[in-house]
């Protein structure tokens, strides 16, 4: 008989700690987990899976108008109805839900419908005052909007809000200049809804520089209004509109205003300071290789560690910790070369190096692109597709590629691979081309830009 209630307790209950429960439980360990929100977590219920939904609603607008100049007498005026996607996308979401819970259930783990904090090493307490004893504590508590404290923030929503909209704004204003800002830009955008998109730095601080300035040009050739370079003052509500004023003194204005200022680590009411983890900056758990923090008996994975902040790094680290503890495996998860789609209107895939942080330590040849995607010729859109590969002269590696266009995501996960496997210039260059696609471009471009247009 165990001295302790269960082999593993696991607090949260989304893709990194449904897939370390499971998996646990399917080597034998005795598993309990507690999930204060919903089961399946970021993901399912607040991000990657409703979003995407969203994203395909909003895309109906293009194809509406595209399909004129392919020969489809559009006669009647498309009308979009937000309360018919909301209803059909909080379903898909509850049937997703019921599906983690299932899976949990027939895997045998235990479940705590309730908050759990951390009261010792082995030892976790629930809300309603159960105190559970356990030989490993797993924490896989996500991460939540971050706060950037602006004066007024009460009259602002968080990408969390969105799902819980009964109405369509008339029109929004979105800052922040990362993936969760400039996704739902698009995806109001293509829904009809006036949309302006501010930040202090360029957008997609961080990504290749003609990633962002592809971009940038292509939202602002959609009616996006793009603005740079302002910092926030405050944000007040006036006249039933928000308002929010810049430090230069110029005002924008919206039905609603979406801060989104990427996402911070969820430990609060964790109790981490009674097992003595101290978190990091913006609240990370530190975590060695394995996963295991400054408290031997106690792991954390996914988002609250902020090593990577998405589903399938949680998901592999989930995987990794269950063959170290319960598999007598040590495996540390492989945080190099995650490729990585942001799902605006025009899509981005990429993998790798940006040019400007490759040329820090390499000689580089930069091979790049831009055409309009036969798929916009016959539609009479003039919005062009970006490939650019980066290769290190030394050894011909390719050390990133980098995708703007049509079916991105799905184009950088098989790019991926060979980015992984430290496939060469050449090796891409003696690939055959699948034509016609976009794709073959990846593997048609033979000579580098000049150094001195690059």
């Amino acid at each position: 008989m165990s001295q302790f209630d269960y082999d593993l307790f696991v607090i949260g209950a989304g893709s990194g700690g449904v897939r370390a429960a499971r998996v646990s439980a399917g080597m034998g360990a005795r598993v309990a987990i507690a999930e204060e929100s919903r089961y399946g977590g970021t993901c399912v219920i607040r991000g990657c899976v409703p979003k995407k939904l969203m994203v395909y609603a909003s895309q109906f607008s293009d194809h509406f108008e595209d399909a004129r100049g392919y020969g489809w007498a559009v006669d009647a005026v498309p009308r979009f109805d937000w309360g018919t996607l909301k209803t059909a996308r909080d379903a898909e979401i509850d049937r997703l839900e019921g599906i983690y819970a299932k899976l949990l259930d027939n895997s045998d783990v235990t479940r705590f419908d309730q908050h759990a904090r951390v009261t010792g090493p082995n030892a976790v307490t629930l809300r309603d005052g159960r105190a559970i004893t356990a030989k490993t504590i797993l924490i896989a508590t996500g991460s939540r909007p971050a706060d950037p404290g602006f004066e007024g923030m009460e009259h602002t929503i968080v990408s969390d809000d969105i799902f819980d909209l009964e109405k369509q704004p008339e029109s929004i204003v979105c800052i922040g200049g990362g993936y969760i800002s400039l996704e739902f830009a698009c995806i109001f955008n293509g829904l009809g809804t006036h949309t302006a998109v501010t930040n202090r730095s360029p957008l997609l601080r961080g990504f290749d520089g003609d990633v962002q300035a592809h971009l940038t040009e292509a939202l602002m050739n959609r009616g996006i209004d793009v603005r740079t370079g302002v910092d926030v003052e405050r944000i007040e509500e006036k006249d039933g509109l928000k308002h929010v004023t810049y430090m230069d003194g110029s005002v924008a204005t919206g039905a609603a205003v979406l801060v989104a200022a990427g996402r911070a680590p969820y430990t609060k009411g964790l109790g981490l300071e009674s097992v003595g983890i101290e978190t990091g900056e913006g609240g990370a758990i530190p975590v060695d290789a394995y996963s295991r923090t400054s408290c031997p008996s106690i792991y954390a994975v996914g988002d609250v560690t902020d090593r990577a902040q998405l589903t399938p790094v949680a998901i592999r680290e989930g995987m990794a910790f269950a063959e170290t503890v319960f598999n007598d495996n040590p495996t540390s998860p492989d945080h190099d070369l995650i490729a990585t789609a942001i799902f605006t209107q025009p899509e981005i895939g990429t993998i790798g190096m940006a040019e400007e942080e490759a040329r820090e330590g390499h000689a580089v040849s930069i091979y790049r692109s831009t055409f309009r995607p036969m798929v916009n010729v016959l539609a009479g859109r003039q919005e062009k597709m970006l490939m650019k590969i980066i290769v290190d002269r030394a050894d011909d590696r390719v050390l990133g590629v980098h995708i703007v266009g049509p079916h991105a995501g799905e184009m950088i996960q098989c790019a991926a691979i060979a980015v992984k496997m430290g496939a060469t210039k050449a090796d891409f260059d003696r690939t055959m081309a699948v034509h016609p696609t976009g794709a073959e471009e990846l593997v048609t471009m033979r000579e580098p830009v000049p150094e001195e247009q690059a």
